[in-house]
């Protein structure tokens, strides 16, 4: 797999990157450097970002706000511990491994994991910003993929067309925020005040010049937005609601073995589970990861308790079991907003005025159909519809395309609820890497949980040595 040229000049790399968010960034860090199958050759990469810089949810870096994962999981440790692309390095790097060692603070700020990743991003020279990707097309005739972008450059506002072409592809396009249907309108509406968490922090000053706001979700999004506007809001006239379709603002499942779900173990159990089956529990396990940490439920019980101290309630009502039906401006109010309630386990409805909304309604995964196009009838689909996909993450294709797609969180639907957890990064690239070299630049472990997930062993079919147990998806061709 090395680096070659085609009749027409144009370079064929081993591997093309779309999208930069944290798992193609790991991916890119753990591929640089290492070797081909032929010596002294390094796998030849690039990765193409649409954005000028290396952002991470920049509308939800809330001061304070930490990730729920532990710092051990970056972009690469828990593949390799000595690459020079581990957060540790980073501190290093900054003179800040001491200050880092006595605050013994085991999840780091999310505002630190930005400027983590961004440092990385802009060491790599694999990686290319303002570069658009357009189609994907498989050339036949040279057994690589065509990939067609755009670069843009922010100076002068020029654009740019170009193209490269590569034996492989790893799609790490990300999620895209989602906005229930009957909200849908009002968020679309320019002067509505009506936004996703996403943006939040870009119309904070906004929302807390409003009489009354409204957050909408039950997940740590929505719980830290409730706590940052309520800590904001003068004592007794908070004036927020607080809504969520959940039963209760219940905390995530943050126990050791609990957590054994977000381990390779757990992932290869959940893809070789049937179809219908995965589709049933995934559902099911909202409380893993849509929950809310038990400290941020701790800091909202204790802001709404100290404005107790002095006698009085807060203006401040929480309320899950609640959907909404429909949502549109008051007549003649202006931009004020009215929604309107169902309680599910009451089976009441009722109206809600409120001057702004914020959607702490989660994220969906962007579909691939559209940049896919090109090679759509090569895709192998499942009863839904959804692109089957291998347990190493390649997309199930037709057998004429002899290079490999892989995806990084898109693929929920067949290895379960680790797919967009940080914790799994690293493992995932490294698992992408030792598939697409046909070698072992990073040996993985051969067991991850003390939790044994069914009375059927399943062998690793990752692992070089473990067999060739098949997969549901396997065993139906």
């Amino acid at each position: 797999m090395t680096d070659r040229t085609t009749p027409q000049g144009h370079r064929t790399h081993d591997l093309i990157g779309i999208g930069l968010g944290p798992f193609n960034l790991s991916l890119a860090a753990l591929a640089h450097g290492i070797p081909t199958t032929t010596p002294g050759h390094p796998l030849t990469t690039a990765f193409y970002e649409q954005r000028p810089a290396f952002h991470w949810h920049p509308g939800l870096l809330i001061e304070g706000a930490t990730l729920q994962v532990p710092f051990l999981a970056d972009l690469t440790t828990l593949a390799d511990p000595t690459s020079p692309w581990t957060f540790l390095n980073y501190l290093r790097t900054r003179d800040r491994l001491y200050p880092f060692y006595f605050a013994e603070q085991f999840h780091i700020h999310r505002a630190e994991y930005d400027a983590y990743c961004r440092w990385v991003s802009e060491q790599l020279p694999t990686i290319h910003f303002n570069h658009q990707v357009d189609t994907i097309r498989w050339n036949n005739d040279h057994a690589h993929f065509e990939v067609e972008y755009t670069r843009t450059d922010p100076d002068n506002d020029t654009r740019t067309p170009g193209r490269t072409n590569t034996r492989h592809i790893a799609l790490g396009v990300g999620t895209a925020p989602f906005i229930p249907e009957p909200l849908r309108p009002l968020a679309e509406a320019p002067e509505t005040p009506v936004i996703h968490s996403a943006d939040y922090l870009h119309h904070r000053e906004e929302l807390l010049r409003a009489d009354h706001i409204t957050v909408i979700g039950s997940g740590q999004s929505g719980a830290e937005i409730f706590l940052d506007l309520l800590r904001a809001r003068p004592r007794g006239t908070e004036k927020i609601h607080w809504l969520a379709r959940t039963q209760a603002f219940a905390p995530m499942e943050y126990s050791k073995l609990g957590l054994e779900h977000f381990t390779p173990d757990y992932t290869h159990y959940f893809h070789a589970l049937p179809e219908h089956v995965r589709d049933t529990l995934v559902p099911q396990q909202w409380q893993l990861h849509k929950g809310i940490d038990t400290d941020t439920i701790t800091a909202i019980h204790d802001e709404l308790y100290r404005r107790t101290l002095h006698g009085g309630w807060p203006d401040a009502t929480l309320t899950p079991g609640v959907s909404v039906r429909t949502a549109g401006r008051l007549a003649g109010s202006g931009n004020r907003i009215e929604l309107h309630l169902e309680h599910t386990q009451q089976a009441t409805r009722s109206r809600l005025t409120t001057d702004a909304v914020v959607l702490a309604t989660g994220y969906r995964e962007r579909p691939l159909d559209t940049l896919l196009t090109g090679i759509a009838p090569h895709i192998r689909r499942d009863t839904q519809g959804r692109p089957r996909i291998h347990t190493d993450f390649r997309l199930d294709l037709d057998p004429a395309l002899t290079g490999n797609i892989y995806v990084q969180n898109a693929e929920r639907h067949t290895h379960g609820v680790g797919a967009p957890d940080l914790g799994l990064a690293a493992w995932r690239s490294a698992t992408i890497l030792n598939n697409l070299t046909g070698t072992n630049p990073y040996p993985l472990p051969q067991r991850t949980a003390f939790t044994t997930f069914g009375l059927t062993p399943h062998t690793n079919p990752t692992i070089p040595g473990q067999g060739t147990a098949l997969t549901p998806l396997e065993q139906d061709h």
